[in-house]
């Protein structure tokens, strides 16, 4: 399924210059994860100590478009210049998944909107990556099937929380929003699964 990291090539393009940049400086791809890593979990602190301020809200997808710069910069500085490592893959996954429960896991603390449906949602989330980062241990690739892969879980929460920071009332239709998410998640692990398996079996 089309997903919005289809559109990875380009956004790539537009940020090698600034990869480049950051390499000629001695800047490390290890140092790029952890700079998203804080960002975001600041920003998510800020969210969970505030949920019922606007700014927190409508900031946050200024926030999410940092992070997933930083997350193309550093696999680029990886990928393209000779400076993957282990370490460096290992710290990739695992600050995807403390960032999606740092910056999303804050809004079961507002008032009106639905705290299981938005951990349900978070765990899914969750899920898929790691569903996902099963394929190189299979002996296959790593897997970002959609409909809701990392940077689709990015736009719903942004404009989720931009509709929130405008002032429009947590209810049913909050409630409406993350089922269709946490159906999407589901449907995103599923998907990953299939294909991590096809993979293993050399289809």
């Amino acid at each position: 399924m089309p997903t919005i990291y289809d559109l990875k090539p380009k956004f790539q393009a537009l940020l090698r210059p600034i990869c480049v940049g950051l390499v000629r400086a001695g800047i490390t791809p290890n140092a790029v994860t952890t700079a998203a890593l804080l960002l975001s979990v600041a920003h998510g602190a800020w969210l969970a100590l505030m949920p019922t301020s606007r700014w927190p809200l409508l900031l946050l997808p200024v926030t999410l478009f940092v992070r997933m710069a930083l997350n193309a910069i550093d696999g680029m500085m990886a990928r393209e210049h000779g400076q993957a490592s282990a370490a460096g893959a290992v710290l990739n996954e695992l600050s995807d998944v403390v960032v999606d429960a740092a910056l999303y896991l804050p809004f079961a603390l507002i008032p009106g909107v639905d705290a299981q449906l938005v951990v349900l949602v978070v765990v899914a989330g969750i899920t898929a990556e790691m569903a996902g980062a099963l394929g190189p241990m299979l002996g296959g690739k790593r897997r970002y099937n959609g409909p809701l892969g990392k940077s689709d879980r990015a736009f719903a929460f942004g404009l989720l929380a931009v509709l929130l920071g405008l002032g429009l009332n947590p209810g049913t239709w909050t409630t409406i929003y993350l089922s269709a998410l946490l159906l999407l998640g589901i449907l995103t692990v599923l998907n990953r699964a299939r294909s991590v398996v096809r993979g293993a079996m050399g289809k």
